[in-house]
């Protein structure tokens, strides 16, 4: 898939949110989009998922399945989460409706939560049921804004590895992660959105900053610095 001189802007004389982008997701690559709260992370992943058009340049190679999880599962709807994922499953023309659906739930664990409506959803449910719908017709391009947030531990821990499987089954992958999580999968590109251009992020660009704060501040810190779009690894607290 590629990106060639991609610009979007959400108003026609708005302000470009995106400019002059030119990328390329490779099939079987995991590819990681950083930057700062609203400097157009969840647009290019939009525009990659095929969910916003640019206004100038070119999208080609797009495979013709595509899985979309977004950063706040849309939880108004009234649907108990079993018939939601059918009729998921029916717009993209699977066949196996009931399998498809116990497999996904199944690796998410989000089996118990076919009974529940939408509404109910915890955020860490409502984010299961996302990656579930996303995973449905085995995409060829999976595009996942924050997937990690509000999971619980275990299943927190089990995501990457599911996402390097899906990579080495030649599925591009492409992840927006402020927790960071996906750092455990082996071989992830990245590209940081800035200013509203795109570009790679080398080793040579980062500096390591070692910075000591109070315990009961290290999570408003931490918090903060990742939505700047940096790179935070906590350690062990105490010496």
């Amino acid at each position: 898939m590629q990106l060639t001189e991609v610009a979007f802007r959400y108003r026609r004389r708005g302000p470009w949110v995106l400019h002059g982008v030119s990328l390329a997701v490779p099939p079987g690559h995991v590819l990681e989009v950083t930057g700062r709260n609203g400097a157009g992370k969840s647009t290019l992943l939009r525009v990659l998922a095929g969910l916003r058009s640019p206004g100038r340049g070119t999208v080609t190679g797009r495979p013709d399945r595509v899985g979309y999880a977004p950063e706040r599962f849309p939880v108004d709807q009234p649907f108990t989460v079993a018939s939601y994922l059918k009729h998921m499953a029916a717009v993209r023309g699977l066949r196996d409706v009931r399998d498809g659906i116990d497999r996904w739930a199944d690796r998410l664990r989000a089996g118990h939560l076919m009974d529940t409506r939408l509404p109910e959803l915890s955020k860490g449910g409502a984010q299961k049921v996302g990656l579930v719908q996303a995973l449905l017709a085995d995409p060829g391009l999976l595009v996942l804004d924050e997937p990690f947030a509000g999971l619980d531990a275990e299943t927190r821990a089990m995501l990457p590895g599911l996402i390097a499987e899906l990579a080495a089954e030649g599925t591009a992958v492409v992840v927006s992660d402020h927790q960071r999580v996906i750092e455990s999968v082996p071989g992830v590109d990245r590209v940081r959105v800035e200013n509203a251009t795109v570009s790679p992020v080398t080793s040579a660009e980062w500096a390591v900053l070692e910075v000591t704060v109070r315990a009961d501040e290290a999570d408003s810190v931490e918090s903060r610095l990742r939505a700047d779009g940096h790179e935070v690894r906590r350690r062990g607290a105490g010496r």
